[in-house]
């Protein structure tokens, strides 16, 4: 662990999700995978296009509506139901489609391997603090044994914009009702969870269990207050 800062008094502690209490990488890309498998079988036209000319018509519909890319489920849909009314469907096929595609990758989505060790900490951390979880993606914390842990769960979409904007941030503390300077933000994205933290007035906690060098970011633009290799040690600072 290593402290950046003086730290005052950790009162609450707000989490990422993704690749913090779990590792989301392999998850993202048997999602990615296995949807590409089921457009294809469930919906044959869609093989004309390529996945690149999938990619494609998902860039394409979040530069007509950026608002998308602050809700990955609406994107998701919004880019299955484009490309279909381009491959010939009907409004009414493509949305129907979409609706189905959302259903499984959602499934898909909530296929999450949790380690024992983050059920330890949480479980400790939840009967010592409140805690409340902020995330981008669309995961349920309830569906992958997590949600028992968080007082508020805020995702975005539903809850504002993504990280780093200040939507989520500042929900999180008027729940709370603690000064912002007093909840510690936990998570491992240098940007949306230490940037949007200390831009939003908490303590961020960077949660750095790959090794990387903060000096050599190119996503670092803010010291975090702290960094820790493993979530035990966030309990040495309660």
């Amino acid at each position: 662990m290593r402290i950046y800062r003086g730290l005052k008094p950790v009162k609450a502690m707000t989490f990422d999700l993704d690749d913090t209490l779990y590792d989301n990488w392999p998850v993202i890309m048997k999602v990615e995978k296995e949807m590409a498998q089921w457009l294809y079988q469930k919906h044959p036209v869609s093989a004309s296009l390529s996945l690149e000319e999938w990619q494609g018509i998902k860039q394409q519909v979040a530069s007509e509506n950026p608002a998308l890319k602050h809700d990955v489920t609406v994107w998701r849909e919004t880019q299955i139901k484009r490309g279909l009314l381009q491959l010939g469907y009907s409004q009414q096929q493509a949305e129907q489609a979409a609706r189905e595609g959302i259903e499984h990758a959602l499934w898909l989505r909530n296929q999450v391997d949790v380690p024992q060790e983050t059920h330890r900490v949480m479980a400790e951390l939840s009967q010592r603090i409140p805690l409340v979880a902020i995330t981008n993606g669309n995961v349920d914390p309830h569906k992958i044994g997590l949600g028992q842990y968080f007082q508020l769960i805020l995702k975005a979409g539903p809850d504002g914009r993504a990280k780093p904007y200040p939507d989520m941030f500042e929900k999180a503390q008027q729940y709370l009702g603690f000064d912002a300077n007093n909840i510690l933000h936990v998570g491992d994205h240098l940007r949306t969870d230490v940037y949007g933290a200390k831009k939003n007035g908490f303590q961020a906690c960077w949660f750095n269990d790959t090794g990387s060098n903060l000096y050599l970011s190119s996503k670092a633009s803010v010291l975090p207050d702290v960094e820790i290799e493993q979530l035990s040690d966030l309990m040495r600072l309660i």
